[in-house]
């Protein structure tokens, strides 16, 4: 089971013993569905005594033993796993309450071991993954990744199987979107706008758009090869895929470093010893534009298209570093009706 940390969604659902679904009883049957579609784990809780909508009170003592006691599951897990399953349990509960919180995980996992990149990838992978058909629109796909916060969109086809990868990258070499997704935000609405009409009018769908081939990890691979190919191929996530090329997750390097973090030896912190690698020194970047604080947009544009890096340091003239200047920043902060050439520009950094 992969291991959650950080923010997280906690499913609370109230309902009674007596409660059935499809000739079993109703919290079996959510347990039983929660771990068919991958859930991370959930608790059933049986009360002592309460009540509900129907004011009948419940109780287990030994003078008025019910048989209908109120019943409590309780499911903690990844905020788009429940909002896929979600509907489905809404569905399963006909007479109860479900509450839906926010909570933050300090750890969970299913014990230390000594060698975290033995195990298998299908352990740590996400499961909630959000994919696209061969035949979604691009209009479509970029308002599902806005919507979703996120910078790549697999293609499966009917029977679940990868057929290629959909990245903002992809977006910005064969459609006409005017910037990366994470600047769309900035843009003004009516030129929002005016990119999905362009999009919708232009008819392209998502074989159009997708990078193929996919470089992928089976989901019984142990952790160490997930990085090696991540480190071959320059990386920062994988689609992961069963033994028939089906979708079966997702991983991120993030999700690989959590790992290994929580299943480093706990010590005192006087005890750590400093560890032999490699210095910043050894492994920043030293061709990084510089431009002094009175620099104009344009400097500052000449800087950024030199190494297309997307940034540039702002430094003094002892070399005192006083700030970053990035192309959001100029996207966000310049009146583009005074600069009606700042989009075009700026798009050919991100290509």
């Amino acid at each position: 089971m992969m291991q959650l940390q950080g923010k997280a969604v906690r499913v609370t659902i109230y309902i009674g013993e007596s409660d059935h679904y499809e000739g079993k009883s109703l919290y079996m049957a959510i347990l039983h569905f929660l771990k068919q579609e991958g859930a991370s784990g959930a608790t059933v809780l049986r009360g002592l005594a309460g009540f509900g909508a129907h004011s009948r009170i419940h109780t287990a003592t030994l003078v008025d033993l019910s048989a209908d006691l109120p019943i409590r599951v309780e499911w903690i897990d990844q905020a788009d796993l429940v909002a896929n399953l979600l509907p489905q349990l809404r569905q399963m509960v006909n007479d109860g309450l479900i509450t839906v919180e926010e909570v933050d995980v300090v750890q969970y996992a299913p014990g230390r071991r000594p060698d975290p990149l033995s195990q298998p990838v299908q352990d740590v992978m996400r499961t909630a993954v959000v994919s696209v058909l061969p035949h979604t629109s691009a209009a479509e796909i970029v308002a599902l990744l806005l919507q979703k916060g996120y910078r790549s969109l697999p293609v499966v086809d009917e029977n679940g199987r990868l057929q290629g990868i959909i990245t903002d990258g992809d977006l910005l070499r064969r459609t006409q979107l005017a910037t990366r997704l994470d600047l769309q935000a900035t843009l003004p609405t009516a030129d929002w706008q005016q990119q999905l009409a362009d999009l919708r009018d232009q008819g392209q769908t998502a074989v159009s758009l997708m990078s193929q081939p996919v470089i992928t990890i089976a989901a019984a691979a142990p952790l160490r090869q997930a990085v090696q190919q991540m480190v071959t191929h320059d990386l920062k996530r994988l689609p992961v895929v069963d033994q028939d090329g089906r979708l079966a997750g997702w991983i991120s390097r993030v999700d690989i470093l959590q790992q290994i973090e929580y299943h480093q030896p706990i010590v005192e912190a006087e005890q750590e010893q400093p560890q032999p690698g490699k210095t910043i020194r050894d492994v920043m970047y030293a061709d990084v534009p510089t431009v002094p604080p009175h620099a104009t947009l344009e400097q500052v544009l000449q800087a950024l298209e030199k190494n297309r890096r997307r940034r540039a340091v702002v430094v003094d003239e002892t070399r005192q570093v006083l700030g970053i200047i990035t192309d959001g920043d100029l996207l966000r902060r310049s009146r583009q009706e005074a600069h009606p050439g700042l989009l075009t520009r700026l798009r050919r950094l991100m290509t």
